[in-house]
């Protein structure tokens, strides 16, 4: 979905597929795609006609990343890690038995898939590794101000599972719930934030990535990626005025 100049803002997505004699010419780059130095096909948002609404006139396509003008090349994130990829198309042919769905309805499609991921376990439980590792190592009998500490970020984390939770009954009930999986990612991934904050004051310690301590690592990695997390799948700005919009358009707010 994402490009260099549209990332939470979708709809202006620049990468073009032009109508050939047997399908689609595709020309564009798009980034952060995950593992595409790995997989053999990604779907691909692109605009396949002018139009005044910048949401309409865009489809989806399967791209084969084996194609003669593809080109992926790996994006290393601030802890060295490489699994997103910058993946340039420069007259990519994709045949039309590869439209996901109906051309034009790319929008519609891509805002039911963004309630899957925005309002997925992955948008609140990067930090459960971190809290497992913190009881295991710091065990049961913790002191008081720490269980409390604790106690507080489990509630949190059970409220929101619940909330992802109530986005999922509405998927698999055909809704679209676009305004509430918003919300969860929104909410999910600033309290993924405040959990790192709230270990790294509890532990006490220095930052160390070549700890012994597993708990000690696995912090040291979440520091580092934290700041990415209200950023990913939308960032909160744009998150919180999708909320905003839908609340006034149904008159709970003004």
């Amino acid at each position: 979905m994402s490009e260099p100049d549209a990332g939470s803002d979708l709809a202006s997505v620049r990468t073009t597929a032009t109508r050939t004699e047997d399908g689609w010419r595709v020309d564009g780059t798009k980034v952060w795609t995950t593992n595409a130095h790995l997989n053999h096909f990604f779907v691909v948002l692109c605009r396949t006609s002018a139009a005044e609404d910048r949401h309409a006139g865009l489809s989806q396509l399967i791209v084969d990343l084996s194609s003669p003008g593809v080109s992926v090349s790996p994006i290393p994130l601030i802890d060295g890690e490489l699994h997103v990829n910058e993946v340039v198309l420069d007259g990519v042919h994709v045949p039309d038995e590869r439209v996901l769905g109906e051309v034009g309805q790319g929008w519609a499609q891509v805002t039911a898939e963004l309630a899957h991921e925005r309002s997925g376990p992955d948008r609140y439980l990067s930090v459960l590794g971190l809290l497992r590792a913190f009881l295991a190592e710091r065990g049961p009998d913790l002191e008081d101000h720490t269980a409390a500490a604790f106690g507080a970020v489990a509630a949190r984390l059970w409220t929101i599972r619940q909330l992802s939770l109530a986005v999922a009954r509405s998927l698999e009930q055909g809704e679209a719930p676009a305004t509430e999986a918003a919300l969860v990612k929104d909410v999910g991934t600033v309290f993924e934030q405040e959990v790192v904050e709230t270990m790294r004051e509890l532990a006490g310690t220095e930052i160390d990535p070549e700890a012994s301590s597993l708990f000690e690592r696995l912090l040291a990695e979440c520091v580092l990626n934290a700041p990415s997390w209200t950023l990913r799948g939308g960032t909160t700005e744009v998150l919180r005025g999708i909320a905003g919009k839908a609340l006034t358009r149904d008159g709970s707010a003004r």
